[in-house]
């Protein structure tokens, strides 16, 4: 099966396939917040009167959700560790979800501009990320790049398309990576490789000449710095989270100590985001290999669904040639999916065809699964985990407008509808967010990964990139 390339600088976050073999219709997303809304498909936690946290409905306009808790919880004079979410959302974006709130707070002294907030009832537990089910989007793409006829009828196979795989491939979207300034994979290598003052000086000084020319300035100047102290005055409000680094440094801080000044989900994306990273190339070279992504090859590790339609990655099965037509109708039935490995300290490969490609980016990449596992900092070890290759989606409908056209649709947690969106557009990074300025020629921001050296863990640095120190399926045949 072919796949049509990407061109443009998402392949350089990994992304460079696509399903549809389409031209695209060009076009921006965000042009004003209610252009991407976005309802959380939630899993409440039951009320409890005599519960310890209180769950209410939480509705933004153009709120990036870190700030968003920051902000709260300095309303509410409590720490933003007391706050929690299931899921990060867009900043320019209309968004509902569901937030917790240790104790039982003065909801009513929050008075942000556009924000809202209702429903509140005690409940058992707080909300965690990764506690709902999905989200509900309705989607507007404006400035498109071709005469609206001729995107309706790009639009119509694009749907016919996607409908007929079953979905469309699972990338990990840009929001992952950051559309203006992808650098969150680039810290999380460095952190992988033992180099936290890389790490460090990469999230305050990385810049692409998509950001704003005053933070770009910002950044040229704080590069290769270490006056902390008089670097701290004039830092953009935009850079809040580079001047909390800068002012820990300030303070006679450590690298480590840096990044753990950052909220606890950023530490955590940093590792995760290098994951991600890795999985798009390997996701990108099945489809060069004219693997299928909805159906399954020997070798190949699918995860079933329970019950509640909850893929169970704990428990991946291996196809092999006597159980392949079985597990090729579970697929088909939308009862279980292909994976990929996303890399960490317990992760198991495929075999096979599948298998030999991810052993490929590891090798190339010179990582051992021991290699996520960061004393130094907790939050960013991780396990590891698989992902699917193929996004299901629900209820896929479009409308055409005079100068725009809407998709709705509905996708499982963890995965991103820009994904779905890139799909119809074609477009460059810069236009699945909102801009001001003139836009910078198309090959601007393209990140080409390179890796760096591996942390020196091993007795015989030279000997430890050839170990091959990740799992096979055990009890699998």
């Amino acid at each position: 099966m072919g796949y049509r390339k990407c061109l443009t600088a998402e392949a350089g976050i990994g992304m460079r396939g696509y399903l549809c073999d389409t031209n695209g219709t060009g076009g921006h997303l965000k042009t004003v917040p209610e252009d991407f809304v976005v309802r959380e498909i939630s899993d409440p936690p039951r009320a409890k009167p005599d519960g310890k946290y209180t769950i209410a409905t939480v509705s933004t306009r153009n709120w990036e959700t870190n700030r968003l808790v920051r902000m709260l919880s300095r309303s509410l004079g409590v720490s933003r560790e007391r706050i929690g979410f299931a899921g990060t959302k867009d900043k320019r974006a209309v968004t509902t979800q569901l937030m917790s709130f240790y104790g039982n707070p003065d909801l009513g002294r929050i008075d942000l501009k556009d924000v809202s907030i209702s429903g509140a009832y005690v409940g058992a537990r707080g909300i965690q990320i990764g506690d709902l089910i999905g989200n509900e989007f309705e989607i507007t793409v404006r400035d498109c790049a071709v005469p609206m006829d001729e995107a309706r009828g790009i639009i119509s196979e694009d749907v016919s398309i996607i409908k007929k795989t079953g979905g469309f491939p699972n990338y990990f979207g840009v929001q992952r990576f950051g559309a203006v300034r992808p650098v969150t994979h680039l810290v999380g290598e460095r952190l992988v490789r033992g180099d936290f003052e890389g790490a460090v000086r990469t999230y305050i000084s990385f810049s692409t000449p998509e950001e704003d020319e005053e933070v770009r300035t910002k950044r040229k100047e704080l590069e290769g710095r270490d006056d902390w102290s008089e670097m701290l005055p004039g830092i953009p409000e935009s850079m809040s989270f580079e001047k909390t680094m800068i002012g820990v440094l300030a303070d006679g801080g450590k690298w480590t100590d840096a990044i753990e000044a950052m909220p606890v989900n950023l530490q955590m994306m940093f590792v995760h985001a290098y994951q991600s990273y890795l999985f798009n190339e390997m996701l990108s070279r099945r489809m060069d290999a004219g693997l299928p992504l909805n159906a399954p090859v020997e070798g190949d590790l699918v995860i079933p669904l329970d019950p509640k339609g909850t893929p169970q990655h704990e428990n991946p099965v291996l196809t092999t040639s006597k159980n392949i037509d079985l597990v090729a109708r579970q697929v088909r039935a939308g009862r279980a999916f292909v994976t990929i490995t996303l890399f960490g300290t317990d992760s198991v490969l495929c075999e096979g065809e599948m298998g030999e490609i991810e052993r490929k980016v590891l090798e190339e990449q010179r990582l051992q699964s021991e290699d996520f596992n960061i004393p130094e900092l907790p939050r960013c070890c991780s396990k590891g985990s698989r992902r699917e290759i193929l996004c299901p989606l629900k209820d896929l409908k479009s409308e055409v407008a005079e100068d725009s056209y809407k998709l709705c649709f509905s996708l499982p947690k963890g995965n991103y509808a820009t994904c779905l969106l890139r799909e119809f557009m074609k477009s460059e990074m810069r236009d699945y967010r909102w801009v001001t300025r003139p836009r910078a020629s198309s090959s601007s921001g393209r990140i080409s990964l390179r890796p760096l050296p591996r942390r020196p863990r091993h007795p015989h640095p030279g000997r430890s990139r050839h170990r091959r120190s990740w799992r096979r399926p055990s009890g699998l045949s």
